[in-house]
């Protein structure tokens, strides 16, 4: 089952792109992005929009995770064609997945986002279309006032 708001998040450990591993400690606002497959039409595009709104989400101070059941290898591939700034994190085993409830049945994680502070889900989204996820999220994680942009 999804985690859902109020949940708290699961402590969780992956390899990003760079080899190096990666614990969340989700105390500060983090997304966290989970998505079928590196270098796939639909993947490609929310890769993409979440590095062009990669800015605005760090002067937000919110961290961004993108997490697939791809390995540490084509991670690298992806991150590197795609110019990507933002971790993405190997979950080949779907241990991610499963912490935070996302189905992996079909043999790839279910598109599905989650905001996260002070250790608690804040915001569950699923069925995400990739075409302007990233703005909608970051819209609405400074609108529930979990992160603000200096003006």
């Amino acid at each position: 089952m999804t985690l859902a708001a109020g949940d708290a998040a699961p402590d969780v450990t992956a390899f990003n792109q760079d080899g190096d591993r990666v614990a969340p400690a989700f105390d500060e606002p983090t997304v966290v992005y989970f998505y079928p497959r590196d270098d796939t039409p639909g993947c490609t595009i929310e890769a993409n929009q979440f590095e062009q709104e990669y800015e605005s989400y760090r002067e937000a101070g919110v961290t961004v995770y993108g997490v697939s059941t791809d390995d540490v290898d084509s991670h690298r591939a992806f991150a590197d064609q795609e110019d990507l700034d933002f971790d993405l994190l190997a979950d080949p085993d779907g241990e991610v997945a499963d912490a935070f409830g996302v189905d992996t049945s079909s043999g790839a994680a279910a598109r599905t986002t989650f905001v996260i502070d002070d250790g608690e889900i804040q915001r569950v989204y699923t069925g995400v279309d990739p075409d302007g996820h990233a703005r909608t999220v970051l819209g609405d994680t400074l609108d529930a006032g979990l992160a603000t942009l200096d003006d």
